[in-house]
């Protein structure tokens, strides 16, 4: 027996699976970018892209994001929201050491947004709110406007710059930087480069060595040099 009928709806598999999924949302399009940048790169991020992978069709994602400069300030945004936030009243050189630790971390993660973390001219609440954190911790524990600014420079400079090399290493699948560095010295003219022969056995090819612990070593000097500053310097020194 056949039913005609123009109210009749017939619940196919893929309607189903529609009618299940979560309602499409600016977060949910953010949240699929930053997945395809991570597992291809930015260039692998599209409208059309971030729409397959939602499993929808790419002009709805325009009621969300208005093109892929607004996506890209978006994924921004997602990024900046996994840094640790300083609090202001509590030391600045332990929550700086915190803060710069934890966008270490998530740019080990997120590697594509390096470039992009300060590219944006139009920022969003999550990155205004991380800025104006950093900065409130500053001020509060003595630092004058200029002094946080040159502060936020400074270690932000180290912080990506750190993330960049590290990234950048060319350690292969299963390989680990002794190896790598003695494959190097091997290909070395006998006795052309005795400086870099002698970092490289007597400290990058010892057993244990890994390029990441030079990150805290790195940090404590900047922390080190912003405490002489004239006003966090002004005070006993804050605890580490």
């Amino acid at each position: 027996m056949s039913v005609k009928s123009k109210n009749l709806s017939v619940v196919t598999p893929s309607r189903r699976a529609a009618k299940d999924r979560p309602p499409l949302s600016r977060d949910r399009a953010l949240r699929a970018a930053v997945w395809l940048a991570d597992e291809g790169g930015l260039a692998a991020v599209t409208m059309r892209a971030v729409a397959a992978a939602l499993q929808v069709e790419a002009m709805s994602l325009y009621h969300h994001v208005s093109g892929k400069a607004d996506l890209l300030d978006g994924m921004v945004d997602v990024v900046f929201a996994e840094f640790t936030v300083p609090v202001a009243g509590s030391p600045w050189r332990s929550q700086m050491r915190g803060r710069c630790s934890s966008v270490r971390r998530v740019l080990g993660v997120h590697g594509w947004a390096v470039g992009l973390l300060d590219s944006r001219s139009q920022p969003g609440p999550a990155t205004l709110r991380h800025h104006d954190a950093v900065l409130g911790c500053l001020r509060a524990d003595g630092f004058s406007v200029s002094e946080a600014g040159s502060a936020i420079a400074v270690l932000d400079a180290f912080t990506y710059g750190f993330a960049v090399q590290e990234r950048s290493l060319p350690v292969g699948p299963g390989e680990s930087e002794g190896d790598l560095t003695a494959a190097i010295v091997a290909a070395m003219p006998a006795g052309a480069y005795p400086h870099l022969v002698e970092l490289a056995t007597e400290r990058v090819m010892q057993p244990g060595y890994d390029f990441g612990d030079e990150f805290e070593v790195g940090l404590a000097l900047v922390l080190d040099g912003l405490a002489h500053l004239p006003g966090p310097s002004a005070r006993p020194p804050a605890p580490s």
